[in-house]
């Protein structure tokens, strides 16, 4: 690679690499949290967080990336890609506006190309009030028992069980009962978790050391697998209230040709979703603005990216496959979640330094 795709990376390690020094380049310190568990190949595994402006600031943009593990080979790009623009740390800096780079949110996902913690949680449904009732989703319980066959790949039988499902319900239907969140199978997919994971409780550290003197707080969280191949969807991060999203759009949709999606209203290629991660700055933060979206990146149609979903998952209940079966599950998973080719990276790259400046003036305004 060279260019822009030189700021990405083929494995963990290897961005997290790029990431440090990125940071040491740029002046910054490095604080990190490490992981309790190593690496898919035995490396040192952690949360890094590098801050570029006064610790007092008033504003502040946070850039995460890496919440859904194996996502983070996009979301890592636009970090070292930003660390590395001069430019573009000039002009926060000019504004007062300090940028917290969160590297690798599931360090563990990432490393070992998961979507999920080690825990298998996804982290994106994990911040609830576990002491409360969590959501039931009844629809994942009809489709449970056919996501996760005995065997892999599924059998003929298995992948019609699905497609009447998703022809009597409708895509939709099904995008929701398989990635809305559950908290009853702990093996399954999507899951919540009954309690915090590590990630969420790295996070709200993170978030109280460096936001709690904040005014004003947007965040820009990086993810991959819904949407057009190389489309940045912009999706609405927040309270369902009307003054918050209409500050989103004003920031990342001012142009009147880039909309802003949201859960809320059905415009959003995701579904409706329950215990997500921007509620950590509300709760954390209480006395900022917030301002914040997902950055979302499309790879391959939904039901692809779901089928490698399906057999990353059977792969982590069924540890004894053979070598060569798991290695073309992991590399379909890989695929699902990161498109390979410049093209690709020149089109994240470019949509995520202009999302980083408009939250920048967004936020000095």
């Amino acid at each position: 690679m060279s260019g822009v795709g030189e700021a990405f990376s083929h494995s963990y390690a290897e961005a997290r690499r790029k990431f440090l020094q990125a940071a040491a380049d740029a002046g910054l310190q490095v604080e990190s949290k490490t992981h309790p568990l190593p690496g898919r190949h035995g490396e040192a595994l952690a949360m890094d967080v590098a801050r570029a402006g006064d610790a007092s600031a008033a504003r502040v943009l946070v850039v995460s990336s890496g919440c859904h593990g194996v996502e983070g080979y996009c979301g890592s790009g636009v970090q070292v890609t930003a660390l590395r623009d001069a430019a573009f740390r000039a002009r926060a800096a000019a504004q007062g506006v300090a940028v917290l780079y969160i590297h690798a949110l599931n360090p563990y996902g990432f490393s070992h190309i998961r979507r999920t913690t080690h825990e298998n949680v996804d982290l994106n449904r994990n911040f609830h009030d576990f002491s409360a009732p969590l959501p039931q989703n009844v629809h994942y319980r009809e489709v449970h028992p056919l996501l996760l066959p005995e065997e892999w790949p599924p059998s003929a039988g298995n992948q019609q069980a699905i497609e009447s499902y998703v022809a009597v319900h409708g895509l939709k239907a099904y995008q929701a009962a398989v990635s809305g969140g559950q908290h009853e199978y702990p093996e399954g997919m999507f899951f919540g978790g009954t309690a915090p994971s590590w990630s969420n409780l790295a996070l709200r550290e993170v978030l109280r050391t460096h936001g709690r003197r904040a005014g004003r707080i947007g965040w820009i969280d990086v993810h991959t697998g819904l949407g057009p191949n190389g489309v940045g969807e912009r999706i609405y991060a927040g309270p369902d209230d009307a003054a918050a999203v209409a500050r989103t759009r004003a920031w990342w949709g001012g142009d009147g040709r880039t909309p802003i999606t949201s859960i809320y209203d059905g415009s959003s290629t995701s579904a409706f979703l329950t215990g997500l991660m921007w509620t950590s700055v509300v709760e954390e933060c209480p006395q900022a603005e917030y301002t914040g979206m997902a950055l979302e990146y499309g790879t391959l149609p939904v039901l692809e990216c779901f089928q490698a979903l399906r057999g990353e998952q059977w792969l982590n209940a069924h540890p004894e496959a053979p070598p060569e079966l798991a290695a073309d599950i992991k590399q379909r998973m890989f695929e699902a979640f990161y498109t390979d080719t410049d093209a690709w990276r020149e089109q994240i790259v470019a949509q995520g330094m202009q999302a980083l400046q408009q939250a920048v003036d967004g936020l000095a305004s």
